[in-house]
């Protein structure tokens, strides 16, 4: 999914090529992506955009009158920019098309899962209903992040992937945050030492500035195609089994329903290995506990 760094760049990338053109037509080929009714989306054709921003992890492209598109590419969707639109496939083919007088936005999502989702709403009250409500840690104060960081009683890596709690940040780079502040991902908010909070909040602007750097590197100009949750460079995400760049440990993982953790247990967690949930249930007593078991176990 598209967090915080690929939005922003995508963001920008929008902005650069429709604010001040009209939006010449709007075609919806996805029976499942369009999860308003009013206004329709006829009511935006015709007029001209007057801002693109990002809110969470949603892209909200904003014309004249108020009116407001709001794209969320959940995990598989994805923006391209055209020259012109693309002609009309039986199968396939883009699930919206954003005609504009200068050039057409088209969203695709791979697989079958209708995740995506597009909204057309009127005015700020509108976008207020889509905004889950977290703080972006890039505009937030130490103090405001320790705050909505213990304002309940959960695991790291749940709170800081709860949009209600922060802004834009996924499983992507909630890894990367938690490897850099060197925490352990299922450490609980309200016992965090604050020096560890402060470490935390250090390491997550510093994370999130770094990679939307990277990215707008990468873009160089151009409208951003390779978004994905994988990417060279990331220390531990996507990295099982590889050596953890900081320490050369094994990156390890926990995996829950289709999301994994990954984590360095040497520089995130004291040497223990956390419980993979489906590989503990069926080890059992065998289980590994820290990194020298895994390996004597691995050599059997």
């Amino acid at each position: 999914m598209p967090e915080l760094p690929d939005v922003t760049v995508y963001v920008e990338a929008i902005a650069e090529r429709v604010i001040g053109h009209k939006l010449l037509r709007a075609v919806i080929r996805g029976p499942f992506l369009l999860r308003s009714v009013a206004p329709p989306v006829g009511a935006v054709e015709g007029r001209t955009v007057r801002e693109v921003r990002r809110l969470g992890k949603r892209i909200a492209i904003g014309f004249e009158g108020n009116l407001w598109l709001v794209l969320h590419l959940m995990i598989a969707g994805r923006l391209h920019w055209r020259d012109a639109a693309p002609k009309p496939a039986a199968r396939g083919g883009p699930l919206a098309v954003f005609e504009f007088d200068n050039g057409a936005l088209t969203l695709t999502e791979a697989g079958t899962q209708h995740r995506a989702a597009l909204n057309l709403v009127d005015g700020d009250a509108g976008l207020f209903a889509l905004d889950a409500g977290g703080i972006d840690v890039l505009h937030a104060t130490l103090a405001e992040f320790a705050t909505m960081l213990q304002s309940a009683n959960h695991t790291l890596k749940r709170a800081l992937t709860d949009p209600r709690l922060f802004s834009g940040i996924g499983n992507a780079y909630s890894d990367e945050i938690l490897h850099r502040a060197m925490v352990s991902p299922v450490a609980l908010t309200q016992k965090l030492p604050p020096d560890s909070i402060g470490r935390l909040y250090g390491a997550a602007r510093e994370t999130l500035l770094e990679w939307t750097g990277r990215l707008r590197e990468d873009a160089r100009g151009r409208f951003p195609e390779k978004v994905t949750a994988f990417r060279a460079g990331m220390a531990v995400h996507g990295r099982y089994g590889k050596p953890c760049p900081r320490c050369g440990a094994s990156i390890q993982r926990i995996r829950y329903a289709a999301n994994e953790t990954n984590y360095c247990p040497a520089c995130q967690t004291g040497g223990k290995l956390l419980a993979d949930r489906a590989l503990s249930r069926l080890l059992r007593e065998d289980w590994p506990r820290t990194l020298e078991e895994l390996e004597a176990l691995k050599r059997r």
